[in-house]
């Protein structure tokens, strides 16, 4: 995480650094701007990055074929990784895995680079297979400027979660049956739309009772939607025949630059949560 006036202030190789993966392995962006320091606002980079692509038409095309597929299964950048996860890319069933292939390879033999579509801004994975069939219909032309649009939301939703969004979900878990932090307790945070539940981080708490590395999520991967926390009191339990199996919490995160913290004040018979600070 950093912010603007830092951007502004540091040496051009670390300029570069901390802004080559906004546009996907793409660094040359980042360094065709960094002349045009000092940026007023992140509107005013945006743009400064968004021309610099408009102005190399010679390396549009690998700047496209620099995107990953789809739900295609291949490593990802972290950028990326956390985007597709955010509806349930990295975790399909067999039948949409089989769809996704179909139209991501249709779309490659037409085109000549993979179909890119700005993730965070869809409802969810229909509405994305939906687009891949209407956009087959483009000419190579009009695909092209279309696949050039969805990278400059994509660098616009990177440069926010970096400059902007400060989000993080953590946890706090107290065992008031020991009156001390409840250490070694595993959770598993999903993700859920409409039809599913996503896991996208697990562990167990730490001597202070909280996740080990601070944050179940952080920056980019702080996105609006349903969650559901699963804390594994039963297997956490030293009784014979513990009365909670696992302690389910599920709330929604509507501000992706907010800190959400859940604590869990756990007894033998009964547990407490509120949404901390």
């Amino acid at each position: 995480m950093t912010n603007l006036a830092e951007l502004n202030r540091i040496g051009p190789d670390a300029f570069v650094a901390e802004l080559g993966a906004v546009f996907e392995h793409s660094p040359w962006v980042a360094e065709a701007v960094v002349d045009q320091r000092p940026f007023v606002d992140l509107d005013h980079l945006h743009r400064a990055m968004v021309a610099a692509v408009s102005e190399a038409p010679d390396r549009q095309l690998a700047l496209l074929r620099a995107h990953p597929e789809l739900a295609g299964g291949a490593a990802l950048g972290a950028a990326s990784a956390a985007e597709q996860a955010s509806l349930g890319l990295d975790t399909l069933a067999i039948e949409e895995q089989q769809r996704f292939a179909r139209g991501n390879q249709a779309y490659a033999a037409r085109f000549g680079f993979p179909f890119i579509i700005a993730v965070k801004g869809q409802r969810d994975r229909r509405a994305i297979l939906a687009s891949i069939e209407s956009r087959l219909e483009n000419d190579e032309a009009t695909e092209q400027a279309t696949a050039l649009e969805e990278v400059a939301k994509i660098a616009r939703f990177r440069l926010e979660a970096m400059l902007v969004a400060s989000g993080r979900l953590t946890i706090h878990v107290l065992d008031t049956g020991l009156g001390l932090p409840a250490a070694g307790i595993g959770y598993t945070l999903y993700r859920l739309d409409p039809s599913a539940r996503h896991p996208i981080a697990s562990g167990k708490t730490g001597a202070d009772g909280r996740a080990e590395g601070g944050s179940l999520l952080a920056g980019a991967a702080v996105l609006p939607g349903i969650y559901e926390l699963v804390f594994a009191a039963g297997a956490y339990s030293e009784a014979e025949a513990p009365f909670f199996d696992e302690i389910p919490i599920r709330f929604r995160i509507t501000d992706p630059a907010a800190h959400y913290h859940v604590p869990l004040i756990l007894a033998p018979y009964g547990y407490t949560t509120y949404r901390g600070s």
